[in-house]
This record gives C-alpha cells, sequence and structure tokens, in this order.
C-alpha cells in the first residue's frame, strides 16, 4: 500500500500525497474543543496543544464567551472543523443555508478542509440528532460521490469524510466496511479521516479482525486521524460514547496507521464525562508520545 510523502513539522504543516488542505495541515495530537473547558481555558490557551478542532453547528449565531473562546483559541493555533450535520449520504441534497452559514464560520478561522461522517444525519429535513449508518451499496456510493464536489465548491474547502460506527445494518450490505469507504474516497477524490475507535468499536461489535479491517482501508487518502474512548454496552456490545480515555487498542491502531502514512493530525475526542482539562492534557500528552515513536519508525523505514 502506498505511503503518504509527508514533511514532519512539529507544529506547523504535513501534506498528503493528493493535495488535501496540504499547504495549512498541522501535525501532532490535538484536542476537541469543547463548551466544558471555557472557564478552563479563560486566562490562557495551552501552547502545548499544535491544534483544536471544532464542531462548527456548536457556534451558529453564537456570541458572548463561545465566539471569544473561539477566537482566542484561533490566534494560539490552527483550529480544524469536524461537522454534525452535513447528512453526506442522506438522501436529500444537504440545506443551501446551512452551507452557507459553515462557509461563512470557516472562513476568518482559515481551516485546511471540512470533515463530516459518512452516514445520515436528518431525514425529510428534520435533523436526527444521530448519525445513523445508510446502505453499504453502489447507490449510496453513487449518491455521496455526486455531491461531494458540489460541497466542496460551495464550501470552498477540501472534504474529508468520517468511516462511522454502527450497530445494526439498515439493509444488506453489497459492500463491507472498508470497501464502502474506498468507492466513495476513490470515486469522489476526497480525503478520509479515518476514525480508528470507530473502526475498532466495529470490528469488536461485528465479528472482524481490527487489523484485517485497516489493511483493507484506503491509508493512501488518511488526511486526519481521530482516536476516542468506548464503554461497556449491554450484553457484549460496545458502545462509541467517547466518554472515556483511549484505551490500549485502539492506541495501537493509531501507531499502526501512523507508522505506514507518516505524520498526520491526530486529535483526541471526549464528548461525555468530559474531565479537567489537566487530566486531557496528560492524557494527549501520553498519546503524543505513542504518536511521535510512530513517526519515528515510519522516518526510519523511508531512509531505510
Amino acid at each position: 500500500m502506498r505511503a503518504l510523502r509527508v514533511a514532519v513539522v512539529r507544529g506547523p504543516v504535513a501534506a498528503n500525497s493528493f493535495g488535501v488542505g496540504a499547504s495549512r495541515a498541522p501535525c501532532g495530537v490535538g484536542l476537541g474543543l469543547r463548551w466544558e473547558m471555557t472557564d478552563q481555558l479563560r486566562d490562557a490557551i495551552p501552547s502545548e496543544v499544535p491544534f483544536w478542532e471544532i464542531s462548527p453547528e456548536n457556534y451558529f449565531r453564537r456570541g458572548g464567551l463561545y465566539a471569544d473562546l473561539l477566537r482566542r483559541v484561533r490566534a494560539q493555533a490552527p483550529v480544524l472543523s469536524h461537522g454534525l450535520t452535513l447528512s453526506l449520504a442522506g438522501h436529500q441534497e444537504p440545506d443551501s443555508a446551512y452551507l452557507n452559514e459553515l462557509r461563512a464560520l470557516l472562513e476568518p478561522l482559515d481551516v485546511p478542509w471540512h470533515s463530516d461522517h459518512l452516514c445520515m444525519s436528518s431525514l425529510q429535513g428534520r435533523l436526527a440528532h444521530e448519525l445513523l449508518p445508510v446502505a453499504q451499496d453502489q447507490a449510496t456510493v453513487a449518491r455521496v460521490v455526486s455531491r461531494v464536489d458540489r460541497i466542496q465548491q460551495r464550501l470552498g474547502l477540501p472534504l474529508l469524510v468520517e468511516n462511522v460506527t454502527y450497530y445494526a445494518r439498515p439493509a444488506p450490505a453489497e459492500l463491507d466496511d472498508a470497501a464502502f469507504v474506498r468507492a466513495v474516497v476513490e470515486g469522489s477524490g476526497c480525503g478520509l479521516l479515518l476514525d480508528v475507535n470507530n473502526l475498532y468499536v466495529n470490528a469488536l461489535n461485528h465479528g472482524h479482525d481490527p487489523y484485517a479491517l485497516l489493511a483493507a482501508m484506503p491509508l493512501e487518502r488518511v488526511t486526519e486521524v481521530h482516536v476516542a474512548g468506548h464503554s461497556p454496552g449491554p450484553g457484549r456490545l460496545i458502545l462509541d460514547t467517547h466518554g472515556a480515555a483511549v484505551c490500549e487498542p485502539v492506541l495501537a491502531l493509531m501507531q499502526a496507521v501512523v507508522e505506514q502514512i507518516g505524520p498526520v493530525p491526530v486529535l483526541l475526542e471526549r464528548d461525555n464525562d468530559v474531565p479537567a482539562l489537566s487530566v486531557l492534557l496528560d492524557e494527549r500528552r501520553s498519546i503524543e508520545a505513542r504518536y511521535d515513536a510512530a513517526v519515528a519508525r515510519w522516518e526510519q523505514r523511508r531512509v531505510a
């Protein structure tokens, strides 16, 4: 599998081999900016965090503390954009007003790309407030591929799609998880935000080998990686809660990706049971040590 040709620069840029946001992409391990952090970030933004990621919907039509926090964070470090409501694989086209508002928010932040999930998040104009799986078939691939370029043109940004967790399929699958993702990114030319926790949770819940699933993914198109925690559910089910520390198997998968493709931004997500910022910073440092070790092995392989 072809490795990405990436410049190793701490803090500034990493470029992938097909140019998604190449000139402005940060490296290292960043944090998701959450409202729970507002008071803790009032006095200073930690300089050790190489980038922050926001869900832009949380900032639409909001001023005051939230707008000020976003302004101060962007003055300190790059910001990435990760959406929740594009409904990229849904049957309806994304709302035009939403795309206009999204572009207006993102342009001043100078983000290198916008990402969202390879799923459906609305139906008949109503938000589901969930990331719902879609039929993994050629018709869905064609629908997503046909709209990626239109969305990129509307936003003036490259688009990344993220692999999602699912607990049941809405229809029999024509394509397995990796083949579905590959068909979308290769057909549309977009980048992949690879969430290795989602991959791991799906592998455990549906009886797959996570490393076999990882090997089948289009790693040459990975532009960003997410890591997060999960929690036990009913029976033997694993739930993608983003409410716990990242476990060892997920960190090992992250390292396997970075060791193969080189340095890309890795985002630590925490959305539920958000601990004190000091706890998240400690976890970020630990993950960064694993990330740096993987980058070093990638460099050794490159010069060998």
